[in-house]
């Protein structure tokens, strides 16, 4: 199959492609449903996430006060930049057009964004 054949797509895309050609209350449904979805659980994931790298970060700051670890600040250090070079090399240019996408996605498609806006914002808060 060509990579832009119905059949490679993935069921989201074909779902979603199906949503913006129905009713703008079906589109506010399916938005907020799908919002309140994803912040519900952005949040519990973002909880625990942040509980264990605080918890980790503790521990290593412990570990290393009593001298159990020791730590090589400059290697870490070059090793932190190098890593940014890498990352700076691989995503150049490719935000400004994903900034662009999901303008275009948003104009064209403005009763689902902000069904899925609102929904995000209930999702953040009910949890």
């Amino acid at each position: 199959m060509k990579p832009g054949s119905k059949g490679s797509e993935s069921w989201a895309v074909s779902f979603f492609k199906d949503a913006t050609k129905a009713s703008p209350a079906k589109q506010l449904t399916i938005g907020g449903i799908s919002g309140w979805c994803v912040g519900f659980v952005f949040t519990k994931a973002g909880k625990i996430a942040a509980t264990a790298i605080g918890g980790s970060l503790l521990l290593f700051q412990i570990a290393q006060h009593q001298g159990y670890v020791k730590v090589n600040w400059s290697r870490l250090n070059k090793d932190l930049q190098q890593a940014q070079n890498e990352l700076a090399r691989r995503t150049d240019g490719k935000l400004p057009r994903l900034l662009e996408e999901a303008q275009k996605f948003v104009k064209d498609n403005v009763f689902l964004a902000t069904g899925f806006a609102g929904g995000f914002l209930l999702g953040v808060a009910s949890s």
